[in-house]
């Protein structure tokens, strides 16, 4: 499941709501991937220029194909601003399992006003450059299974959305939560 969208989207917020969902339900096992952590953590020492957003995020894609690959269900947060990357992501995941693009596309002036870093206003007075939204594209997809826009449904309509996409496609049995 690769969650894509801008900065305070829900990105994050939905995904760990949702791995819970998945683990209480014990089907599979469950790993969250979240941009932020992944930054920190697997992709540490990378810049926002395009290359390097663009292997952060085929690294995150490689890590998910191998929980795939190993029976697990990988739940991606990025932002994952560029096409083309996403579908590397796509092609590395179908490989060796299946691939769900959920865009969550809340309006970016929510995604402002929820900014608690203040991330959007240092990007608008130039302090931060490449910020996806401000400075730097976001590449709505054009091929995502599912859309959320979080400003309109809360947190649980998005998680049950994710989850009735789940069921419809086979991937979970409609028996429990």
């Amino acid at each position: 499941l690769f969650l894509t969208g801008l900065s305070g989207s829900g990105k994050s917020t939905i995904a760990r709501n949702l791995a819970d969902a998945l683990a209480e339900r014990g089907d599979r096992k469950v790993t969250l991937l979240d941009g932020d952590l992944v930054r920190q953590l697997l992709s540490a020492g990378l810049t926002f220029s395009r290359a390097d957003r663009d292997l952060n995020i085929v690294r995150i894609g490689f890590v998910a194909a191998e929980v795939a690959r190993h029976g697990g269900i990988a739940i991606c947060a990025p932002i994952a601003p560029y096409a083309s990357a996403r579908e590397q992501v796509r092609e590395m995941a179908t490989a060796t399992g299946d691939f769900l693009l959920i865009h969550v596309s809340t309006p970016l002036e929510v995604c402002e006003a929820r900014d608690r870093k203040g991330l959007y206003a240092k990007a608008r007075a130039g302090a931060i450059s490449n910020f996806t939204g401000i400075s730097d594209p976001y590449e709505e997809p054009r091929d995502a299974d599912l859309v959320l826009d979080t400003s309109t449904m809360s947190r649980a309509e998005a998680v049950d959305a994710v989850l009735g996409l789940l069921v419809a496609g086979g991937w979970l049995a409609s028996s429990g939560r």
